[in-house]
């Protein structure tokens, strides 16, 4: 697939003195109608924060939409929001009936990587949601790491390191969307079965724990304490693996003389420790 020209310089190079899209026909910037706009399809985050729409509303009240939201026509007076989805909506928490809109006629490819562009720049994606939409762009149009960090003006690694943390267990995952752990927690939690990912991202967020800290615990882990055999208790950590994952959170075996011992559950609400027991 050919590069997506002019993607890498950013929004900038999408906005500023270019009257001409991407198929060489003019764009047209005029009022459209807010009932005639429709989300993007190819909008990258999947949660707006409501505080922040109403903040913004406030600031369209008393001085206007600022930047024109960028559309494609999808039929007579029918528009699909490429950029700006969140001006649309507090437009129309501000009560306005139509916004200022830029008219460009661009391939699907394209109107994904502007999307992931506007939100990465201006609207602190969540590095989930920001590796969500790359992955996308590699599975929907082909575009390999490479074309899609020139596509995005970044690095190759720095996509590439974006796209692991979908390989974090669904919780964890969870975990991030809700913004408890951060992607530094999640690079590190990658070491783990997704057993363990869960029962430390639990404490991660019980205990608050730091990256650096995370990192430590998990060195820890790969170093656990050896039996009088020197061989690793492996039987043990299997079950604690096993029960962590049927519960969802984070469990610990102690074991002690003559066959006894403690199980330790951690849980953060009494939501979860309700849900844990209903699973016991």
């Amino acid at each position: 697939m050919a590069r997506l020209k002019g993607l890498g310089r950013g929004l900038d190079a999408l906005f500023s003195g270019n009257d001409v899209g991407g198929d060489g026909v003019a764009d047209k910037l005029q009022d459209v109608e807010i009932t005639s706009l429709q989300p993007g399809k190819y909008q990258p985050r999947t949660n707006m924060d409501k505080p922040a729409l109403e903040k913004l509303a406030e600031s369209i009240k008393s001085q206007g939409i600022m930047q024109p939201i960028l559309v494609r026509a999808t039929g007579v007076d029918s528009y699909e929001i490429i950029a700006g989805e969140r001006r649309w909506r507090a437009a129309q928490l501000a009560g306005l009936t139509a916004v200022p809109a830029i008219i460009r006629e661009v391939a699907d490819e394209t109107a994904l990587a502007i999307s992931l562009i506007e939100n990465i720049q201006r609207e602190n994606l969540n590095p989930l949601e920001e590796a969500m939409g790359i992955q996308r762009l590699i599975d929907e149009f082909g575009m390999t790491h490479q074309t899609a960090a020139d596509a995005l003006g970044s690095s190759r690694s720095a996509v590439s390191n974006l796209l692991r943390l979908l390989n974090l267990s669904e919780a964890v995952q969870e975990l991030m969307m809700q913004g408890k752990i951060d992607m530094g927690h999640g690079r590190a939690l990658l070491a783990l079965t997704p057993a363990e990912q869960i029962a430390l991202a639990n404490r991660i967020v019980m205990q608050k724990l730091s990256v650096r800290e995370t990192e430590k615990l998990i060195q820890q882990r790969n170093q656990s304490p050896i039996s009088k055999s020197g061989k690793i208790d492996r039987d043990l950590l299997a079950l604690e693996e096993t029960v962590s994952e049927r519960l969802g959170t984070q469990i610990r075996i102690k074991s002690g003389k003559n066959g006894k011992g403690n199980v330790i559950i951690h849980y953060t609400s009494l939501d979860q420790l309700e849900d844990i027991l209903n699973k016991l």
